[in-house]
């Protein structure tokens, strides 16, 4: 084996990928082969370094400088000045915003510093296609543990008594649902990952399969080793090729190695996973609607009980988990339950990964400490907010959570504060607003999803959203009323009651919780047929002040409809029944002429 002395390690989540971070690997090695470097410096492409603002990123190793936003054309350069001269490449470096401080290393970037990487720990540090790097950093030795010196009642304790909650948004106690597969009656048992995470802004799932498949696998097998299941099944959507292709390589290189198939590190357990496809239907994210799916029904959510863990796929006992909750499971095993506990808070232990999303200047993927605090996260970790707007709002949980304001900016990011707040932890997206935005539009957006997404199988949630939805429409386009507020508290209100499933009891909650902090701006919108953001184009009115404009016809040419009328060095007009309020007129004027009201 080459003993490299550098290793230049290349984010290769499908984020940096659209940006030519591939192309930027394959730049590298063959700079590295120029140079006749290939027995010192090696080239590895890992999964996501979270920093997805930055990307692409280069890290060196071992004196951790952090390149941001590189593009494929720096390579050389990076060759030839780090490699070689041992120089670092300064305009590479990241420049905090705040300070203006060249940081080189990713342990000074406020981004990291208060994050504590356990899910994530091996993505963007490890190949994700080469199971010996896992392996090199304590992979698969939780599942040696457990088969060869533990019983399956000693595991599910440690798991018990860890703390660790369901990451995919109910936050049932981990170990309780395996105790309770364990103990279901039945001779055939499944084990099921739930990779389908469909919330719009979120990647949570996508970027530890991409970045670390392997800790899914040794999970699932720990987890068939307690419950007494040998057939595991990862359901996950078709639109993660990226995630699929290193999975199935995972997959393939576990039974190689030993980790998958019969008689695992010379023992009487077998295990074996197999991949199911999703279509991309949101209710799939429901473990029994998902285990329909796999049977080859209709993504449809069934009644409960029974649950999954004493009936579910096949009709036998399946544990379902998310693929965040099973990222945590070796690390537990490895560290012990002690050693977890002390991260978090009494009720939600351990840390929870967020997609940070939106008008947030730190886009990206982080894992933080249960407790800490939304304040922390978007100021300090996400950087405040773009371009020094103020913060508005945040949308935690996705299109089944609630959007929460500067009044919660000190609420603890753990289940029980959350739901208290009018939100709830969700799968991990978390989508910032600043004060450009309409929140009545936003809520209009999240509910315009779930409608789109609903199975329809039960009344509440196909007719009562779509009445929800257009009540919204119409006060977004000037022609609600005061009683359409009330119509729609009075019936988020029963669809929440009476809904089958989470899909359809959740999805008023944006629409709600946005009612409950930003009440002035339905008014707003129903009163003085206004949108305060400027956002809802049919409250829009545009027109030109008299006194800035200089007849230049910039305007009147840009516009595609003809709405704007008035000869050259002559006062122009928009004739607002033409005027499809598509802004060209605003954006090509120079003298400010033309204004929204």
């Amino acid at each position: 084996m080459v003993d490299y002395k550098i290793h230049l390690l290349v984010c290769g989540g499908t984020g940096c990928k659209s940006s030519q971070s591939q192309i930027l690997a394959e730049h590298l090695r063959t700079e590295i082969d120029n140079q006749g470097l290939s027995d010192f410096a090696q080239v590895v492409v890992t999964g996501c370094f979270g920093f997805c603002e930055k990307g692409p990123i280069v890290k060196v190793i071992p004196d951790n400088t952090f390149y941001t936003q590189v593009k494929p054309e720096d390579a050389k350069e990076i060759v030839e000045e780090h490699v070689v001269k041992g120089r670092k490449v300064e305009r590479l470096l990241y420049k905090d915003p705040k300070s203006d401080k060249i940081i080189s290393d990713s342990k000074g970037m406020e981004f990291y510093k208060k994050q504590i990487r356990i899910a994530l720990r091996n993505c963007g540090v490890i190949d994700p296609e080469n199971i010996e790097e896992y392996i090199a950093r304590d992979g698969y030795e939780a599942l040696g543990k457990v088969l060869t010196s533990m019983t399956p009642e000693e595991t599910i304790e440690i798991v018990k008594k860890s703390g660790l909650r369901g990451r995919g948004g109910a936050g049932f106690p981990t170990g309780l649902k395996w105790e309770i597969t364990r103990q279901s009656p039945g001779t055939e048992k499944y084990v099921v990952c739930n990779a389908d995470e469909g919330d719009p802004g979120a990647f949570m799932d996508r970027s530890i399969l991409e970045g670390d498949p392997h800790t899914v696998i040794e999970a699932m097998a720990i987890n068939g080793f307690c419950t007494g299941a040998s057939n595991g099944l990862v359901y996950i959507r078709a639109e993660y090729p990226l995630a699929i292709e290193r999975l199935k390589k995972a997959i393939d290189q576990a039974r190689e190695f030993g980790m998958l198939g019969k008689n695992i590190f010379g023992t009487d357990f077998a295990f074996d996973i197999t991949l199911r496809y999703g279509a991309g239907a949101f209710v799939c994210g429901e473990e029994t609607a998902l285990i329909h799916s796999m049977e080859g029904g209709r993504g449809e959510p069934t009644m409960k009980p029974p649950f999954p863990s004493v009936k579910g796929y096949l009709g036998k006992p399946t544990n379902v988990n998310n693929v965040e909750t099973f990222a945590s499971v070796p690390v537990i095993i490895n560290k012990g339950w002690e050693w977890y506990n002390t991260i978090g808070t009494e009720k939600s232990k351990g840390t929870k990964v967020f997609a940070l999303a939106g008008k947030v200047n730190n886009v990206g993927l982080i894992e933080v400490p249960m407790g800490i605090t939304l304040r922390e996260v978007i100021f300090e970790i996400g950087g405040g907010i773009k371009n020094g707007k103020k913060f508005k709002g945040v949308q935690i949980g996705g299109p089944s959570g609630g959007c929460l304001t500067y009044k919660h900016l000190d609420v603890p990011i753990e289940y029980e504060s959350l739901i208290a707040a009018g939100a709830m932890m969700g799968s991990g997206g978390m989508i910032i607003m600043d004060e450009d935005d309409c929140m009545v539009d936003v809520a209009k957006y999240f509910l315009d999803f779930t409608v789109d997404e609903s199975c329809g199988k039960c009344t509440p949630c196909r007719v009562g959203n779509k009445r929800m939805h257009e009540l919204l429409t119409n006060i977004t386009k000037g022609n609600g009323t005061k009683d359409d507020i009330e119509r729609l508290v009075n019936l988020g209100n029963v669809i929440k009651d009476t809904s089958l499933c989470m899909l359809g009891q959740s999805a008023p909650n944006p629409v709600l919780s946005i009612l409950d902090n930003f009440r002035e701006e339905y008014e707003a919108h129903v009163v003085d047929k206004k949108c305060p953001a400027g956002v809802c184009k049919a409250l829009m009115v545009y027109e030109i002040v008299p006194e800035n404009c200089v007849g230049c016809t910039a305007c009147a040419r840009a516009c595609p409809v003809g709405a704007i009328t008035g000869e050259r060095k002559e006062i122009h007009r928009i004739d607002p029944a033409l005027c499809i309020k598509c802004g060209a007129c605003m954006d090509r004027c120079k003298f400010n002429a033309v204004i929204v009201n």
